[in-house]
Protein backbone atom coordinates (compact mmCIF):
# COMPACT_ATOMS: atom_id res chain seq x y z
CA UNK A 1 0.00 0.00 0.00
CA UNK A 2 1.13 3.21 -0.79
CA UNK A 3 -0.82 5.10 2.17
CA UNK A 4 2.11 6.99 4.16
CA UNK A 5 -0.30 7.79 7.47
CA UNK A 6 -3.96 8.55 7.13
CA UNK A 7 -5.33 9.75 10.70
CA UNK A 8 -8.71 11.78 11.92
CA UNK A 9 -8.23 15.23 14.21
CA UNK A 10 -10.72 16.40 15.84
CA UNK A 11 -10.15 19.79 17.60
CA UNK A 12 -6.63 19.98 16.91
CA UNK A 13 -5.92 16.60 18.38
CA UNK A 14 -5.43 13.18 16.78
CA UNK A 15 -8.33 10.80 17.09
CA UNK A 16 -7.46 7.27 15.13
CA UNK A 17 -6.30 6.43 12.22
CA UNK A 18 -8.13 5.87 8.93
CA UNK A 19 -8.30 3.46 6.48
CA UNK A 20 -9.56 2.98 2.81
CA UNK A 21 -12.58 1.64 3.63
CA UNK A 22 -15.95 2.97 4.06
CA UNK A 23 -15.90 2.55 7.96
CA UNK A 24 -12.71 3.96 8.70
CA UNK A 25 -13.31 7.16 6.32
CA UNK A 26 -16.46 8.05 8.07
CA UNK A 27 -16.20 11.41 9.68
CA UNK A 28 -18.06 12.79 12.79
CA UNK A 29 -19.41 16.43 13.30
CA UNK A 30 -16.13 18.62 13.52
CA UNK A 31 -13.55 15.94 12.16
CA UNK A 32 -11.20 16.10 9.27
CA UNK A 33 -8.78 13.01 7.39
CA UNK A 34 -5.68 13.88 6.79
CA UNK A 35 -4.37 11.16 3.81
CA UNK A 36 -0.67 11.25 2.48
CA UNK A 37 0.05 8.78 -0.42
CA UNK A 38 3.64 8.15 -1.99
CA UNK A 39 3.83 7.15 -5.70
CA UNK A 40 -0.11 5.19 -5.59
CA UNK A 41 -1.83 3.20 -7.91
CA UNK A 42 -4.68 4.42 -9.97
CA UNK A 43 -7.49 1.57 -7.87
CA UNK A 44 -5.93 3.43 -4.26
CA UNK A 45 -6.99 7.21 -5.90
CA UNK A 46 -9.50 5.84 -7.60
CA UNK A 47 -11.12 4.52 -4.18
CA UNK A 48 -10.49 8.38 -2.55
CA UNK A 49 -11.81 10.03 -5.63
CA UNK A 50 -15.49 7.80 -4.87
CA UNK A 51 -15.49 8.64 -1.06
CA UNK A 52 -14.21 12.33 -1.58
CA UNK A 53 -16.03 12.92 -5.00
CA UNK A 54 -12.66 14.04 -6.25
CA UNK A 55 -12.77 15.56 -9.62
CA UNK A 56 -11.36 13.28 -12.45
CA UNK A 57 -9.05 15.71 -14.45
CA UNK A 58 -7.87 16.59 -10.84
CA UNK A 59 -7.25 13.07 -10.16
CA UNK A 60 -5.83 12.33 -13.91
CA UNK A 61 -3.17 15.04 -12.88
CA UNK A 62 -1.73 13.31 -9.89
CA UNK A 63 -1.50 10.21 -11.60
CA UNK A 64 0.55 11.24 -14.16
CA UNK A 65 2.90 13.62 -12.31
CA UNK A 66 3.88 16.05 -15.10
CA UNK A 67 2.67 19.48 -12.75
CA UNK A 68 3.67 22.72 -12.78
CA UNK A 69 2.70 24.41 -9.38
CA UNK A 70 -0.57 25.65 -9.67
CA UNK A 71 -3.87 26.05 -8.01
CA UNK A 72 -7.57 24.85 -8.94
CA UNK A 73 -10.82 24.56 -8.27
CA UNK A 74 -13.37 22.23 -9.05
CA UNK A 75 -16.50 22.79 -7.37
CA UNK A 76 -16.27 22.82 -3.77
CA UNK A 77 -12.95 20.92 -3.96
CA UNK A 78 -9.48 23.02 -4.10
CA UNK A 79 -6.44 21.06 -6.29
CA UNK A 80 -2.95 22.72 -5.44
CA UNK A 81 0.41 21.18 -7.48
CA UNK A 82 3.57 22.06 -5.38
CA UNK A 83 7.05 21.01 -7.00
CA UNK A 84 9.24 19.78 -4.56
CA UNK A 85 13.17 20.45 -5.19
CA UNK A 86 16.49 19.40 -4.00
CA UNK A 87 19.98 18.36 -3.87
CA UNK A 88 22.71 16.02 -2.70
CA UNK A 89 25.53 16.74 -1.57
CA UNK A 90 28.61 16.87 -4.04
CA UNK A 91 25.95 17.26 -6.54
CA UNK A 92 25.29 19.45 -9.06
CA UNK A 93 22.06 18.15 -10.52
CA UNK A 94 18.59 19.08 -8.72
CA UNK A 95 16.23 16.04 -8.32
CA UNK A 96 12.81 17.51 -8.51
CA UNK A 97 9.29 15.65 -7.00
CA UNK A 98 5.87 16.59 -7.00
CA UNK A 99 3.09 17.47 -4.36
CA UNK A 100 -0.55 16.98 -5.18
CA UNK A 101 -2.77 18.42 -3.01
CA UNK A 102 -6.59 17.54 -2.77
CA UNK A 103 -8.77 19.74 -0.20
CA UNK A 104 -12.36 19.54 0.60
CA UNK A 105 -14.69 19.66 2.99
CA UNK A 106 -13.39 17.74 5.90
CA UNK A 107 -10.33 15.97 4.27
CA UNK A 108 -7.36 17.06 2.76
CA UNK A 109 -5.03 14.29 0.42
CA UNK A 110 -1.23 14.78 -0.28
CA UNK A 111 -0.23 12.34 -3.05
CA UNK A 112 3.50 12.15 -3.73
CA UNK A 113 5.96 11.57 -6.27
CA UNK A 114 9.66 11.86 -6.62
CA UNK A 115 10.01 13.60 -3.26
CA UNK A 116 12.41 12.10 -0.55
CA UNK A 117 11.52 14.65 1.76
CA UNK A 118 8.22 12.50 3.79
CA UNK A 119 5.85 14.78 6.08
CA UNK A 120 6.28 12.48 8.95
CA UNK A 121 8.41 15.36 11.10
CA UNK A 122 5.89 18.12 9.58
CA UNK A 123 2.88 15.69 10.97
CA UNK A 124 4.36 15.27 14.03
CA UNK A 125 5.04 19.35 14.70
CA UNK A 126 1.47 20.21 13.54
CA UNK A 127 0.35 17.58 16.01
CA UNK A 128 2.75 19.08 18.97
CA UNK A 129 0.63 22.44 18.28
CA UNK A 130 -3.07 21.49 18.52
CA UNK A 131 -4.23 25.42 18.21
CA UNK A 132 -2.84 25.58 15.09
CA UNK A 133 -4.07 22.42 13.27
CA UNK A 134 -7.56 23.50 14.63
CA UNK A 135 -7.76 25.39 12.05
CA UNK A 136 -8.59 22.56 10.03
CA UNK A 137 -7.04 21.42 6.46
CA UNK A 138 -6.58 24.71 4.92
CA UNK A 139 -3.68 25.00 7.86
CA UNK A 140 -2.55 21.73 6.62
CA UNK A 141 -2.33 23.22 3.48
CA UNK A 142 -0.08 26.09 4.41
CA UNK A 143 2.07 23.66 6.38
CA UNK A 144 2.55 22.00 3.56
CA UNK A 145 3.91 24.71 1.24
CA UNK A 146 5.59 25.99 3.81
CA UNK A 147 7.48 22.93 4.22
CA UNK A 148 8.29 22.81 0.41
CA UNK A 149 9.73 26.29 -0.02
CA UNK A 150 11.89 25.64 3.01
CA UNK A 151 13.25 23.03 1.15
CA UNK A 152 14.64 25.55 -1.90
CA UNK A 153 16.99 27.50 0.65
CA UNK A 154 19.43 24.70 0.76
CA UNK A 155 19.33 24.23 -2.83
CA UNK A 156 20.25 28.31 -3.50
CA UNK A 157 22.85 28.21 -0.37
CA UNK A 158 24.50 25.36 -2.64
CA UNK A 159 24.23 27.43 -5.61
CA UNK A 160 26.15 30.11 -3.62
CA UNK A 161 28.88 28.38 -2.63
CA UNK A 162 29.57 26.69 -6.03
CA UNK A 163 29.22 30.17 -7.09
CA UNK A 164 31.75 31.59 -4.77
CA UNK A 165 34.40 29.20 -5.76
CA UNK A 166 33.88 29.73 -9.47
CA UNK A 167 34.33 33.37 -9.04
CA UNK A 168 37.75 32.93 -7.00
CA UNK A 169 39.07 30.40 -9.28
CA UNK A 170 38.61 32.58 -12.32
CA UNK A 171 40.12 35.44 -10.36
CA UNK A 172 43.14 33.25 -9.67
CA UNK A 173 43.89 31.19 -13.22
CA UNK A 174 42.26 30.20 -15.97
CA UNK A 175 39.02 28.13 -16.06
CA UNK A 176 39.47 24.17 -17.20
CA UNK A 177 36.98 22.99 -19.88
CA UNK A 178 35.62 20.58 -16.96
CA UNK A 179 35.53 23.91 -14.65
CA UNK A 180 33.39 25.75 -18.10
CA UNK A 181 31.13 22.68 -18.67
CA UNK A 182 30.12 23.00 -15.03
CA UNK A 183 29.36 26.72 -14.64
CA UNK A 184 27.32 26.46 -17.44
CA UNK A 185 25.31 23.54 -16.27
CA UNK A 186 24.69 25.00 -12.89
CA UNK A 187 23.36 27.84 -14.90
CA UNK A 188 21.30 25.41 -16.77
CA UNK A 189 19.82 24.28 -13.33
CA UNK A 190 19.03 27.79 -12.34
CA UNK A 191 17.29 28.46 -15.18
CA UNK A 192 15.21 24.85 -14.64
CA UNK A 193 14.41 26.28 -11.25
CA UNK A 194 13.53 30.05 -11.91
CA UNK A 195 10.68 27.87 -13.83
CA UNK A 196 9.45 26.43 -10.61
CA UNK A 197 9.83 29.17 -8.31
CA UNK A 198 7.68 31.64 -10.65
CA UNK A 199 4.64 29.50 -10.71
CA UNK A 200 5.17 28.41 -7.05
CA UNK A 201 5.36 32.19 -5.92
CA UNK A 202 1.90 32.62 -8.22
CA UNK A 203 0.06 30.09 -6.62
CA UNK A 204 0.96 31.67 -3.04
CA UNK A 205 -0.06 34.77 -4.01
CA UNK A 206 -3.56 33.73 -5.38
CA UNK A 207 -4.20 30.97 -2.29
CA UNK A 208 -3.59 34.67 -0.29
CA UNK A 209 -5.99 36.79 -2.30
CA UNK A 210 -8.44 35.34 -3.86
CA UNK A 211 -11.42 33.29 -2.09
CA UNK A 212 -11.05 29.66 -2.58
CA UNK A 213 -13.63 26.63 -1.32
CA UNK A 214 -11.94 25.08 1.76
CA UNK A 215 -10.02 28.07 3.11
CA UNK A 216 -11.22 30.33 5.62
CA UNK A 217 -10.32 34.08 5.33
CA UNK A 218 -8.01 33.93 8.69
CA UNK A 219 -6.05 31.27 7.28
CA UNK A 220 -5.49 33.02 4.19
CA UNK A 221 -2.89 35.78 5.25
CA UNK A 222 -0.58 32.82 6.25
CA UNK A 223 0.23 32.09 2.77
CA UNK A 224 1.91 35.63 2.44
CA UNK A 225 4.70 34.51 4.30
CA UNK A 226 5.14 31.26 1.60
CA UNK A 227 4.76 33.82 -0.97
CA UNK A 228 7.69 36.14 0.48
CA UNK A 229 10.07 33.08 1.04
CA UNK A 230 9.31 31.89 -2.77
CA UNK A 231 9.92 35.35 -4.14
CA UNK A 232 13.23 35.49 -2.03
CA UNK A 233 14.27 32.59 -3.61
CA UNK A 234 13.77 33.53 -6.48
CA UNK A 235 15.25 36.83 -6.54
CA UNK A 236 18.31 34.76 -5.20
CA UNK A 237 18.55 32.67 -8.06
CA UNK A 238 18.27 35.65 -10.56
CA UNK A 239 20.85 37.06 -8.80
CA UNK A 240 23.25 33.77 -8.57
CA UNK A 241 22.75 33.42 -12.53
CA UNK A 242 23.34 36.73 -13.40
CA UNK A 243 26.85 36.34 -11.39
CA UNK A 244 27.37 33.25 -13.17
CA UNK A 245 27.48 35.34 -16.04
CA UNK A 246 29.64 38.01 -15.15
CA UNK A 247 32.21 35.46 -13.79
CA UNK A 248 32.51 34.03 -17.47
CA UNK A 249 32.46 37.10 -19.15
CA UNK A 250 34.96 38.01 -16.00
CA UNK A 251 37.31 34.67 -17.22
CA UNK A 252 37.51 35.98 -21.00
CA UNK A 253 38.41 39.05 -20.17
CA UNK A 254 41.38 37.98 -18.11
CA UNK A 255 42.27 35.35 -20.18
CA UNK A 256 42.33 38.18 -23.03
CA UNK A 257 44.54 40.64 -21.39
CA UNK A 258 47.15 37.41 -20.67
CA UNK A 259 46.88 36.76 -24.06
CA UNK A 260 47.60 40.48 -24.55
CA UNK A 261 50.59 40.41 -22.38
CA UNK A 262 51.88 37.26 -23.57
CA UNK A 263 51.91 38.68 -27.56
CA UNK A 264 53.47 42.27 -26.27
CA UNK A 265 56.38 40.19 -24.89
CA UNK A 266 56.37 38.50 -28.13
CA UNK A 267 56.42 41.47 -30.41
CA UNK A 268 59.43 43.26 -28.21
CA UNK A 269 60.96 40.22 -28.49
CA UNK A 270 60.68 39.71 -32.13
CA UNK A 271 61.75 43.68 -32.68
CA UNK A 272 64.65 43.08 -30.55
CA UNK A 273 65.96 40.05 -32.32
CA UNK A 274 65.13 41.93 -35.43
CA UNK A 275 68.18 44.28 -35.33
CA UNK A 276 70.65 41.57 -35.28
CA UNK A 277 68.67 40.01 -38.43
CA UNK A 278 68.70 42.67 -40.14
CA UNK A 279 72.19 44.04 -39.92
CA UNK A 280 73.42 40.20 -40.53
CA UNK A 281 71.64 40.11 -43.59
CA UNK A 282 72.83 43.49 -44.73
CA UNK A 283 76.41 42.68 -44.41
CA UNK A 284 76.40 38.31 -44.16
CA UNK A 285 78.75 36.73 -42.42
CA UNK A 286 82.11 36.64 -44.72
CA UNK A 287 83.53 39.53 -42.70
CA UNK A 288 87.08 40.72 -43.66
CA UNK A 289 87.23 43.35 -41.52
CA UNK A 290 84.10 44.90 -42.94
CA UNK A 291 82.23 47.61 -43.07
CA UNK A 292 83.20 49.94 -46.00
CA UNK A 293 84.78 47.58 -47.11
CA UNK A 294 88.10 46.68 -45.26
CA UNK A 295 87.70 48.61 -41.86
CA UNK A 296 90.41 47.05 -39.73
CA UNK A 297 87.23 48.01 -36.60
CA UNK A 298 84.74 47.39 -38.61
CA UNK A 299 83.19 43.81 -37.08
CA UNK A 300 83.81 45.17 -33.71
CA UNK A 301 81.76 48.00 -34.45
CA UNK A 302 79.06 46.05 -36.09
CA UNK A 303 78.81 44.01 -32.62
CA UNK A 304 78.55 46.79 -30.86
CA UNK A 305 75.78 48.49 -32.87
CA UNK A 306 73.92 45.59 -32.60
CA UNK A 307 74.16 45.30 -28.63
CA UNK A 308 73.48 48.91 -28.30
CA UNK A 309 70.21 48.94 -30.55
CA UNK A 310 68.75 45.67 -28.65
CA UNK A 311 69.86 46.92 -25.26
CA UNK A 312 68.36 50.52 -25.96
CA UNK A 313 65.21 48.54 -26.94
CA UNK A 314 64.98 46.26 -24.18
CA UNK A 315 65.11 48.64 -21.39
CA UNK A 316 62.43 50.83 -23.42
CA UNK A 317 60.21 47.93 -23.57
CA UNK A 318 60.84 47.49 -19.69
CA UNK A 319 59.83 51.00 -19.24
CA UNK A 320 56.78 50.45 -20.92
CA UNK A 321 55.81 46.87 -19.46
CA UNK A 322 56.25 44.65 -22.56
CA UNK A 323 58.80 42.79 -20.37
Amino acid sequence: MSIVAAYVYKDGLRVREASLSADGLALGPGEFVWIGLLEPDEAELRTLQARFNLHPLAVEDALSAHQLPKVETYGNELFVVARTAQIDEGETVIQYGETHIFLGAGHIITVRHGSARGHVNLRAHLEASPALLNHGPDYVLHAILDFVVDGYTPIVDHAEEAVLSMEQRALDTFLSRAEIRALFQLRRELLRFERVLGPMEEAASRLERLEFPGIDPEVRPYFRDIRDHARRVNSRVGALRETLTSVFEVSNLLEQQRQGVITRRLAAWAAILAVPTAIAGIYGMNFDYLPELHWRYGYPAVLAVIAAICTSLYLGFRRSKWL
